[in-house]
């Protein structure tokens, strides 16, 4: 007998997430990126800045636990543009929500983690 589904993780309307890992580049443990999400209908988009990044969005879909996004952001460097998909896995922890996100930059393939920022109450 198959198993059920499982329930997807809580919906990022309105969450936020700072990268803590990258492949890519090392993270800037004082001002990493912040990553900002909406969520409706399956359809995922946001916006990111800060560390490397001057500012991005995404527009993406979101099946279950799998976000398939589309990106553009500006290097704070050089002012260059760049553009790409990823594809990202919620996961639930006790800690919050975390986005390990797996995508391609000039032919390589890399994986970043990012975490729920959790307000104390």
């Amino acid at each position: 007998m198959p198993l059920p589904p499982t329930s997807p993780a809580a919906s990022l309307d309105g969450r936020e997430f700072v990268m803590v890992s990258s492949t890519n580049s090392r993270v800037d443990p004082v001002s990493p990126s912040r990553f900002r999400y909406f969520e409706r209908d399956g359809v995922i988009w946001g916006e990111y800045w800060g560390d490397t990044v001057t500012f991005g969005r995404f527009v993406g879909t979101r099946r279950n636990d799998t976000l398939s996004v589309t990106f553009a952001h500006v290097l704070v460097s050089d002012g260059v543009v760049v553009t790409g998909t990823s594809s990202s896995e919620v996961e639930s922890s006790d800690a919050g929500l975390r986005l390990v996100e797996r995508f391609t930059v000039d032919g390589t393939e890399h994986v970043s983690v990012c975490a729920e920022v959790v307000s104390a109450a």
